[in-house]
């Protein structure tokens, strides 16, 4: 087999071979990969550490819908990385011929159906769980008595069977996952679009991924705008109140890394598949938005780890030190985040005939 790179054998994966060519350093996209995947694991494997440890010490612990969702998402991010980063490591250590390794297509199919259903399952689970907390908190009744834990589960495997489905839409129209013009990754085609559908892909992907940012900003707006209103209004419960808003940090903290990581990345395939940027002007630039969108699954797992009591706590402490004055009145964080949510959950399932006369007697 020759090894001149302009002269390729025949076969039918060589149709899906990018036009186009990234000019990019070997060793630099070699290292990217070996530590987007290690540190997504590590990451993800410290967060599901946590929460089964909580899964342990807790016995109602499958009441709480916040940390069955947050569950659903770290191992989301987990094997996300663990298939996309074994895949990606194994192109490379192949000299990325696919030719050579893949020519029947299946594992570029396999490795696109990972990316897409691994970017939009995080992105709905965010949505999701941002739906949830303002359910919580602006209709305390209604979550307590109509949402239970079995009706979270069934959103769970919507979410997740919905998002299996739009990743396998390109197989069930016979189409297949194109490889792309870095030879590192498959996913949609993005090089010389000339038919609608190919189109429709893309624009699918990047509306449902904008979607989920938005749904998730407007709802945790809403939360926060509410947790503000009962703090300014009165005083009381204040351990429910610390509650809300350490899982509200939390979700905030989600939100914008999802919309930083991701946003470019969704936003350069929506103008791709609207023709109004062309791939090959683009390659290296989308490239570097796909390692972006890598990187909110290392930083997700992150957001449970850090925003805690003891982190919070050190944070306002050095915030009072460096700005000298008193900045925020924040109560005492007396439990963890995890804590809390399976505490407030437990709370939650109470019957609505003794919150009533709770209710009544204060």
């Amino acid at each position: 087999m020759s090894t001149n790179s302009s002269v390729q054998p025949v076969s039918p994966v060589s149709e899906l071979l990018s036009n186009t060519t990234c000019q990019l350093e070997e060793d630099l996209s070699i290292s990217f990969s070996i530590i987007f995947m290690t540190v997504g694991i590590l990451s993800n494997s410290l967060a599901i550490a946590i929460l089964m440890k909580a899964y342990q010490r807790f016995r109602q612990k499958y009441k709480s819908s916040f940390l069955l969702l947050a569950s659903a998402l770290v191992i989301t991010d987990f094997f996300g990385h663990l298939i996309n980063g074994t895949i990606a490591v194994f192109v490379y250590a192949s000299d990325k011929d696919w030719i050579y390794f893949d020519k029947s297509n299946i594992l570029c199919s396999i490795f696109g159906i990972c990316m897409v259903f691994s970017g939009l399952c995080p992105l709905f689970l965010g949505s999701l769980m941002a739906i949830e907390r303002c359910i919580g908190v602006t209709k305390p009744i209604f979550h307590s008595t109509k949402i239970t834990t079995k009706h979270v589960k069934m959103m769970l495997s919507g979410v997740c069977f919905f998002a299996v489905f739009v990743a396998l839409l390109p197989i069930l129209g016979h189409r297949d996952y194109k490889i792309q013009a870095s030879r590192t990754w498959c996913f949609y085609k993005t090089d010389q679009i000339k038919d609608w559908e190919d189109r429709f892909y893309l624009l699918l992907f990047a509306f449902l991924g904008l979607l989920a940012l938005g749904v998730s900003f407007v709802c945790n707006a809403i939360t926060g705008i509410s947790l503000l209103k009962v703090k300014f209004r009165s005083q009381q419960h204040r351990q429910g109140r610390s509650h809300h808003f350490e899982m509200v940090i939390q979700l905030l903290g989600i939100m914008c890394v999802s919309c930083i990581c991701w946003s470019p990345f969704l936003v350069t395939m929506a103008s791709i598949g609207m023709n109004i940027q062309d791939f090959k002007d683009s390659c290296e630039r989308t490239l570097f938005t796909l390692r972006m969108a890598t990187w909110n699954q290392i930083l997700d797992p992150w957001v449970y780890i850090l925003l805690r009591k003891a982190v919070l706590r050190n944070l306002y402490v050095c915030t009072r030190r460096c700005c000298g004055v008193h900045v925020i009145s924040l109560h005492v964080w007396e439990l963890s985040s995890i804590k809390n949510s399976l505490k407030v959950a437990a709370i939650s399932d109470l019957p609505v005939t003794e919150k009533v006369t709770q209710q009544t007697s204060t």
